[in-house]
């Protein structure tokens, strides 16, 4: 396979990623300004609720990620103490990594079932695809990007990729994470 095919899916999606912080980082931006605080007392309730929110952060993604971890970070600054911040966006790496694990192990078991063969001809075959191509290289772009990491893992553990292999890979996710740990805190708090 040649690098430079390789380096072009890695820019693509990066940039992609790029363009999905920013667009976040400018609507909270735009959001904080603009929009008048009021509109959100019905949602009070569930962000004062720290526990709640690891939970369906948690639940999002081990189900693929149904909601953007763009959005818990932002959940996060409103501690408006780094330190309290600091160990929200740890934990929220932690729960992402360990959710795809589970993937991985969901995938591993899950993969004759009906419901994931069903899953992986519906939504996973694209990514299949792409591991043909790019073998390990798509852990790290899944955990790097905007890629669905989840899914990506739970495809890895379909295919039997060898998880000491994977676990490792798969750990780049908190590269990424340490990025938006910056970026939010420093938008919040600019």
């Amino acid at each position: 396979m040649a690098s430079g095919l390789k380096s072009r899916f890695f820019i693509s999606n990066f940039l992609k990623g790029l363009a999905w912080l920013a667009l976040f980082v400018i609507g909270y931006i735009i959001f904080k300004r603009y929009v008048h605080v009021d509109f959100l007392d019905w949602l009070e309730p569930v962000f004062n609720n720290t526990l709640l929110m690891f939970s369906i952060y948690t639940m999002s993604e081990i189900i693929v990620g149904i909601i953007p971890p763009e959005i818990f970070f932002i959940w996060a600054t409103r501690s408006e103490e780094f330190d309290v911040y600091l160990q929200y966006a740890m934990l929220l790496a932690i729960i992402s990594y360990l959710a795809a694990l589970l993937a991985y192990w969901f995938g591993r078991k899950l993969s004759n079932t009906l419901l994931f063969r069903f899953l992986k001809r519906k939504y996973l075959s694209k990514y299949l695809r792409h591991l043909e191509t790019y073998g390990f290289f798509l852990i790290v772009v899944a955990a790097l990007t905007p890629l669905p990491y989840s899914g990506t893992s739970m495809l890895m553990g379909s295919l039997n990729y060898p998880f000491r292999k994977f676990w490792i890979y798969a750990a780049t996710r908190f590269i990424r994470y340490a990025i938006y740990t910056f970026a939010f805190w420093e938008v919040a708090f600019a």
